[in-house]
């Protein structure tokens, strides 16, 4: 897959565990669109090669490995599971793994008033950006997290998703 007018490939792998899914080939639309508006506006120097993987799952599955992997016995949205240790702008094959969970994401949708493909959508970029080495532990880092997210989104023709 590549990013609009860019010669670089990166492989999105997707893998359907689990849980009330659109169907794959929906799914794997969504995730290059999110992939590749994310490397357009995040990573401009990823190397050819790279490679992510993005398992569709339900909210059992996610809770174990929320709890193996960050101990946190519940499930969430969304999990990003780098391969080494990101380095913001500059990574190489595989970047790792993003997880997400289903009924949690239908929830918030609902709750929120979202389309469920926006939602899904912007969970994408959101674990991608993670595995791109981005955080938002602090309020500096999360300006700037949030600040990418929204302007991806944008480009995707999906509304702020954080605007009040």
């Amino acid at each position: 897959m590549r990013a609009a007018g860019d010669s670089r490939e990166i492989a999105v792998d997707i893998l359907v565990a689990a849980g009330a899914w659109p169907p794959r080939t929906k799914l794997r639309q969504l995730a290059e669109r999110a992939v590749a508006a994310t490397l357009e506006r995040a990573c401009p120097d990823l190397d050819s090669g790279s490679e992510v993987s993005i398992l569709f799952t339900d909210d059992a599955e996610m809770r174990g490995l929320n709890r193996r992997y960050r101990g946190k016995d519940k499930a969430t949205n969304v999990l990003s599971l780098p391969a080494a240790p990101p380095v913001v702008g500059r990574l190489g094959p595989p970047l790792g793994d993003i997880v997400l969970a289903s009924e949690t994401i239908r929830e918030e949708a609902t709750d929120q008033d979202l389309a469920f493909g926006d939602h899904l959508t912007h969970l994408i970029v959101h674990g991608f950006l993670h595995l791109l080495g981005h955080d938002h532990e602090e309020e500096a880092e999360a300006l700037v997290m949030e600040g990418l997210e929204t302007a991806i989104l944008n480009d995707l023709g999906i509304a702020d998703p954080y605007a009040a």
